[in-house]
C-alpha cells in the first residue's frame, strides 16, 4: 500500500515506444509518519502522514509519544486496514520505495477555481446561433417549466466554477526518480503548480 502527499510542479512529455506521452511530474517531499490512529482508541484505523518543514528534524517530543506538529507544514490521514497499520510506527520514513512495483495509482487534487462563470464555460454548452438575427448568444435556455413555477434541483447554469476535490483512478505511474524524488504520472493531474496532490492505491 502506498500513501505519499506530493507537490505538482509541471508538465512535459516522455517518448515510450515511439510515442509522446503527457506526463505529470510530481515531487515528494520529507514524509513522516506523525501518528496512528487505531480502531479501539478511535473508532477507525488511520495514518497521520506529514510534511516536514526544511531545516526540522523528525524527532520526537518531550513526551516521547508522538512528533511535534508544528515541525510539519501539511497533514493528513489516510484509511488504512487495522492490519497494515502494524507495519508502521511513529517517526518512520515514507520514500518512494513503497511504490515499487506499483504500476497505476489514485490520485486526488483540488482543481483550479475559475470563479463565478457563466452555463456555456461551466458545463460546456453549445450556445444559442451566433449570426444575425438571434438576440441569445451564450444564454442557457429554458430552466424552468409552467407547472410547476420553479428551478429543478440539479439544473445546469452559471455559478461558481471549479476549486472541487477531484479523484483519479488507475493513472499509470510513467516516470519514479528516488535520486530527484520525483515520480511522473500519465496525464493531466487536477490543480495548479504547487498544489498538493494525495497519491494512493
Amino acid at each position: 500500500m502506498a500513501w505519499i502527499i506530493a507537490k505538482k510542479l509541471d508538465m512535459t512529455r516522455v517518448l515510450k515506444e515511439d510515442k509522446f506521452i503527457p506526463v505529470t511530474l510530481l515531487e515528494v517531499p520529507q514524509l513522516r509518519v506523525v501518528g496512528l490512529k487505531t480502531l479501539e482508541k478511535d473508532g477507525y484505523s488511520a495514518l497521520v502522514i506529514g510534511v516536514l518543514k526544511k531545516d526540522e528534524k523528525a524527532e520526537l517530543g518531550k513526551d516521547k509519544q508522538a512528533l511535534p506538529k508544528e515541525n510539519f507544514s501539511t497533514l493528513k490521514e489516510f484509511r488504512i486496514q487495522e492490519v497494515d497499520l502494524e507495519k508502521y510506527k511513529i517517526g518512520d520514513a515514507l520514500t518512494l520505495d513503497i511504490l515499487e512495483g506499483i504500476e497505476t495509482v489514485t490520485l486526488q487534487g483540488v482543481s483550479k477555481g475559475k470563479g463565478f462563470t457563466g452555463a456555456m464555460k461551466r458545463h460546456n454548452f453549445h450556445g444559442w446561433p451566433a449570426s444575425h438575427g438571434s438576440k441569445f448568444h451564450r444564454a442557457l435556455g429554458s430552466i424552468g417549466n409552467r407547472k410547476p413555477t420553479r428551478t429543478h434541483k440539479g439544473k445546469k447554469m452559471h455559478g461558481h466554477h471549479g476549486c472541487l476535490t477531484v479523484s483519479l483512478k488507475k493513472v499509470p505511474v510513467e516516470i519514479i526518480n528516488k535520486d530527484m524524488s520525483v515520480i511522473g504520472v500519465r496525464g493531466g493531474v487536477p490543480g495548479g503548480r504547487n498544489s498538493e496532490v494525495y497519491i494512493t492505491l
